[in-house]
C-alpha cells in the first residue's frame, strides 16, 4: 500500500468512527463540538498514531483505534479555540464554530472535545499501565500546546521575535501533538522505550516541519484550496519564520496588516520569493524532516516504517 492509499483508508476509518459517535449528537453544544470533526480533514495525527503502533507491533493498530480518534479530537479542540483567538471566519471550507454559533458556545465545544479525548484513550484495548502513560503524555501535550499558543499570541505585539523563539513556539504549538501521536501509538502497542522515544522525536520533528509548511500554505494557497482565509497570518501580523526572515532581509511586512486584495497578496509574495526567504524557510523544514527520519533509523525495517518516512516527505510536498 502506498501512502496515499494508506491515508485515504485511515481517513475513511476515522470518519466512520466520527460519524458513529458524533454524527447524530443532540443539542446545540453537541452539534458545535462535532462541527469541525464532520467537516473532514486529512486525519494525519490518527494516521501517525496507527503507523507508529504497527511499526513496533504489527497488527496492533486495531487495538488502538480509539486513541487515534482521541488525537483527532484533541486537534479539533485546539482548532476551535485557535479560530476564536485569530478571529478566523472559515476552517476546512466551513464557517468556524464561533462564527456559526457564538464564542461562549465555541469555547465550551472545544472543552467538550478536550475532555472526550481522554475518554477515548481509555477505550483502547491495551493494558491499563500503557493507557496511564498515554493519558499522562496527552495531558502534558495539551499543556504545552496552550503554552505554544500563548507564545504565538504574545509575539503579535512584539517586533523583536527571534528565530529560536519561533521554533520553540512551533515545537509546543504543533510539534508536540504529532510527537504525542507517534509516542502514544508506540506506548499503547507495547513498544520498547527506545522505540517510543525515537517515534516521539520523529513526530516532533515532522510536526514542526508541518507547521512551517502550513505557514507557507497560509501565504501562498488560495482560500478555495486551503479552506482558510488567504494570508491570514500576514494580515494579523503573526510572527512566522517567513516574517522573521523577511525582517532580517529588510522587508517590511507590517504595512500588510490590514484587509488585503489578491493583488496586494501577490505583490508581497513576489517580494518574499525574490529575497530568498521562502527558500530558506523550506530548507529549515527539510532539515527538521531529515532529523526526524534519522531518529527512527533504529526501528526494524517494515512497511509501516517506510510509510512513516513517506509521511514525513509528504508534509513537505503538500500544498494544503
Amino acid at each position: 500500500m502506498d501512502l496515499k492509499d494508506y491515508l485515504d483508508s485511515t481517513a475513511l476509518q476515522v470518519d466512520r468512527l466520527i460519524n458513529r459517535y458524533f454524527g447524530n449528537v443532540a443539542g446545540e453544544l453537541g452539534k458545535a463540538s462535532a462541527h469541525l470533526l464532520l467537516a473532514g480533514g486529512k486525519r494525519f495525527r490518527p494516521a501517525l498514531l496507527l503507523l507508529s503502533a504497527d511499526s513496533v507491533r504489527k497488527g496492533s493498530s486495531i487495538d488502538v483505534m480509539p486513541a487515534a480518534l482521541a488525537l483527532e479530537l484533541t486537534h479539533s479542540f485546539t482548532l476551535i479555540h485557535d479560530d476564536i483567538m485569530d478571529a478566523d471566519a472559515f476552517r476546512r471550507g466551513v464557517p468556524t464554530v464561533h462564527t456559526q454559533w457564538d464564542e461562549p458556545t465555541a469555547i465550551l465545544a472545544g472543552d467538550v472535545l478536550f475532555a472526550t479525548a481522554f475518554e477515548f484513550i481509555a477505550m483502547a484495548d491495551t493494558p491499563d499501565h500503557a493507557k496511564v502513560r498515554a493519558v499522562s503524555m496527552l495531558a502534558r501535550t495539551c499543556v504545552e500546546i496552550c503554552e505554544g499558543q500563548h507564545m504565538d499570541i504574545s509575539f503579535e505585539s512584539r517586533g523583536d521575535v527571534l528565530e529560536g523563539e519561533y521554533l520553540t513556539m512551533v515545537e509546543k504549538k504543533t510539534g508536540v501533538l504529532y510527537a504525542s501521536a507517534a509516542g502514544i501509538g508506540a506506548i499503547l502497542a507495547g513498544g520498547k522505550p527506545a522505540h517510543a522515544d525515537a517515534l516521539y522525536a520523529f513526530g516532533k520533528g515532522i510536526g514542526m516541519a508541518f507547521q512551517i509548511q502550513d505557514d507557507i500554505i497560509d501565504l501562498m494557497a488560495p482560500s478555495k484550496v486551503s479552506g482558510k482565509d488567504r494570508a491570514s497570518d500576514l494580515r494579523e501580523g503573526k510572527k512566522t519564520l517567513i516574517s522573521i526572515k523577511a525582517k532580517e532581509k529588510g522587508l517590511d511586512l507590517e504595512s500588510y496588516q490590514k484587509p488585503l486584495t489578491n493583488t496586494e497578496i501577490d505583490d508581497v509574495i513576489g517580494q518574499i520569493e525574490e529575497s530568498g526567504v521562502l527558500t530558506e524557510v523550506r530548507d529549515m523544514a527539510r532539515g527538521l524532516i531529515s532529523m526526524g527520519k534519522q531518529r527512527i533509523a533504529i526501528l526494524p525495517a517494515s512497511e509501516e516504517k517506510q510509510l512513516l518516512m513517506d509521511l514525513a516527505d509528504h508534509f513537505l510536498a503538500r500544498s494544503f
